[in-house]
């Protein structure tokens, strides 16, 4: 059984019990972060290359394996799995600190950069790794920024969808979800590339987005259970269950 730690939880500006965040070794994480008041956290391409680079390097060092990722504006997501607890804070305590020096030497400028506390949440691999990739690398589309995720440079599509090395290639690792979508690259690519044909379904972004939002696990009943009991805390909302949203399914 997989070991577990809890991470503290600072003061924040809310009406809600701020939970521990679940910090499960071996489970894939969906991890973001947003600008302060969603101030831009880049300016130019050179600010994403430093970012990400500090990313890569500080999770090679850490054993934090990145799956997928992308890097908006005002915020970014990463997909990854950590091989111990503590590997998931220490990326972001070192990406953080080294960017914000970065970003404020570049631009003149000083204070707070981050939206404080970074959200993270586990994910159920079988039932949602691949529907969350998807997620990760629409972002941009969804945002109206591009009509196709290969045409933004700052995601990790390229490099499962066309085998590109491109500037978010380095570093990442494919789990094994997407090694099984074919016995070669190509035929991986070809079926990566078939997964974004079709629409995500209304209650997959809903899931997503609310699990992202509260802090619950990603994943179905059985692993939402799993999970706490590992946790010994609820890993979904008790009012915002599973029946209710079948019954608003689309």
């Amino acid at each position: 059984m997989c070991a577990r730690l809890f991470a503290t939880c600072p003061t924040i500006a809310s009406t809600m019990a701020c939970l521990p965040r679940f910090v499960i070794p071996g489970q894939p994480r969906h991890i973001i972060q947003r600008g302060n008041n969603r101030q831009a956290l880049f300016g130019a391409n050179a600010d994403y290359r430093f970012f990400r680079g500090a990313w890569v390097e500080a999770a090679t060092r850490q054993g934090l394996a990145i799956h997928a990722d992308v890097w908006m504006t005002h915020h970014s997501h990463v997909l990854a799995t950590p091989e111990s607890g503590h590997a998931i804070s220490q990326v972001l305590q070192s990406v953080g600190r080294r960017y914000v020096q970065y970003f404020n030497a570049a631009y003149g400028r000083s204070g707070a950069l981050w939206e404080g506390r970074y959200r993270t949440t586990v994910v159920d691999s079988e039932r949602y790794l691949l529907t969350l990739m998807r997620y990760l690398e629409l972002n941009v589309v969804r945002a109206g920024g591009v009509t196709d995720p290969a045409e933004y440079p700052w995601s990790s599509y390229r490099h499962p969808a066309l085998g590109e090395p491109g500037p978010n290639a380095d570093g990442l690792t494919p789990p094994p979800e997407s090694l099984q979508l074919g016995r070669n690259p190509p035929e991986r690519q070809r079926a990566y590339r078939q997964l974004f044909h079709t629409a995500m379904a209304l209650a997959d972004l809903a899931d997503i987005r609310d699990c992202s939002h509260k802090v619950w696990a990603l994943g179905g009943e059985r692993f939402k259970e799993h999970i706490e009991s590992l946790a010994k805390r609820r890993a979904t909302s008790k009012e915002l269950g599973r029946p209710r949203k079948e019954n608003n399914r689309v």
